[in-house]
């Protein structure tokens, strides 16, 4: 499979897989969508012990479909090579697509990165990522209480997995894995796996940038007390359903691959000027937003209410202050670069660090501008040609800045999947260890 599944796909595929594996897969409906959509968990195995997969839980991320059939068949297979696939120990409940609401509006997605050379022109205009309130995993920070969020806590409640494997795409960068607690065993055949496909390593990473690091590319989460709290996220991550299987000993592995590589991504080397690189992104991500900003302030009159739309509620919250909350949370960093003194010393910002900044600088205003476009381009109102003229000529410039200035290539997807299948089997070999 060199392609992206969408959720209907998926899902006939796991029908399939029950039918070749009768009385070893089931298919069953766990949960509700807040659209009425169902969220079905295919299980493999009768084992006392649970490893829980979840897919598709950001809508704008879908290697996890097709990784899930992947893990699926390599447990229905049930070859005994490893503990992990002894399905009379280990039984896997794989959730097929935590958010298939965002994943309707996802649609398209998987036509435009399919074929020879795909861009990240189609890849923005056809991702939807919801607001952070309306992400499954995370809504719980905010006090938000959604079904789709209820029936994955309900799963952890019942099946108390000893793993949980959350899958993840990241648009451009390096390959990563995210821990509640840290499994001795996972760097080696993590990065051993990375290297055998050609996808760099991500040393340092936004989401992890003051998080334990006990190998290239794993990061554990730091105690809620610790002073190394992460980038940009909450205090209140516990609350998350990564941290819920901690309550039954378990732990969670968020397991990061890129759809676009870059090889500075593995670049550990310090950046030569960092400070100057971290005030340019911010200025980067700043004006860009401004921009996307100015031409929604001009559409807003016609656009759907945001009540009744979630591209435009996810607009109204980048516009409100988003963008300067990106930006904001590197001066320090820039301050501590610019202080950096001997070559080993601490503070400095390794080459790495830098691009996966340089990432998020430029795909926020893109995220945005691909869903506004979206929106003027269903518009009937007279001005809205123009204004889609308008975004049109910055969206397209800045997704070839983005791919020249961190030389992005393709990661095929079979290669995605073979990576996050593999890393996962490991955390579950791990995890049982």
């Amino acid at each position: 499979m060199d392609r992206y599944l969408t959720v209907a796909e998926v899902t006939e595929a796991a029908r399939r897989l029950v039918a070749r594996f009768p009385g070893v897969a089931r298919l069953h409906r766990i949960g509700t969508s807040r659209a009425g959509r169902p969220i079905r968990m295919l299980s493999v195995g009768h084992g006392p012990r649970r490893v829980l997969v979840v897919a598709r839980p950001h809508p704008d991320e879908p290697v996890g479909g097709v990784t899930a059939l992947a893990l699926a068949e390599h447990a229905a297979r049930g070859d005994r090579l490893s503990p992990a696939t002894d399905l009379a120990l280990v039984t896997w409940d794989i959730v097929l697509c935590l958010d298939p609401d965002g994943a309707a509006l996802s649609e398209g997605l998987e036509a435009a990165t399919a074929g020879p050379g795909p861009t990240l022109d189609g890849y923005y205009r056809a991702a939807f990522r919801p607001v952070a309130a309306e992400q499954p995993e995370w809504a719980p920070i905010v006090r938000r209480d959604l079904p789709e969020s209820r029936a994955l806590f309900e799963v952890i409640d019942e099946r108390r997995p000893f793993l949980q494997c959350s899958l993840h795409n990241v648009e451009a960068g390096g390959s990563w894995v995210q821990l509640t607690r840290d499994l001795p065993g996972l760097a080696t055949p993590f990065r051993t796996s990375a290297r055998a496909l050609g996808i760099p390593v991500q040393h340092g990473t936004y989401d992890a940038l003051y998080w334990e690091n006990p190998g290239p590319g794993v990061y554990v989460l730091p105690p809620p007390d610790s002073t190394a709290r992460l980038a940009a996220g909450s205090e209140d991550i516990g609350l998350s359903t990564w941290c819920a299987p901690q309550r039954y000993g378990g732990v969670t592995a968020i397991v990061e691959v890129p759809m676009w590589a870059t090889d500075l991504a593995d670049a550990v080397s310090p950046h030569p000027r960092a400070a100057d690189a971290l005030r340019g992104l911010s200025a980067l991500v700043r004006e860009g937003g401004r921009q996307v900003t100015a031409v929604l302030d001009k559409a807003r009159g016609f656009l759907p209410p945001a009540r009744d739309s979630a591209p435009r509620r996810v607009l109204e919250w980048m516009a409100d202050d988003l963008y300067d909350l990106v930006a904001d949370s590197w001066e320090p960093l820039a301050r501590q670069a610019s202080e950096a003194t001997a070559p080993d010393d601490p503070r400095h910002l390794t080459t790495a660090r830098v691009s996966a900044l340089d990432v998020v600088a430029r795909r926020q205003p893109l995220r945005a501008a691909g869903l506004l476009l979206r929106l003027l381009a269903e518009a009937t109102d007279p001005a809205a040609p123009g204004l889609h003229r308008e975004l049109e000529g910055l969206f397209t410039s800045w997704c070839t800045d983005f791919e020249q200035a961190l030389r992005l290539r393709w990661v095929p997807v079979r290669d995605q999947v073979e990576h996050q299948t593999r890393t996962a089997l490991a955390a579950a070999e791990a995890a049982l260890r």
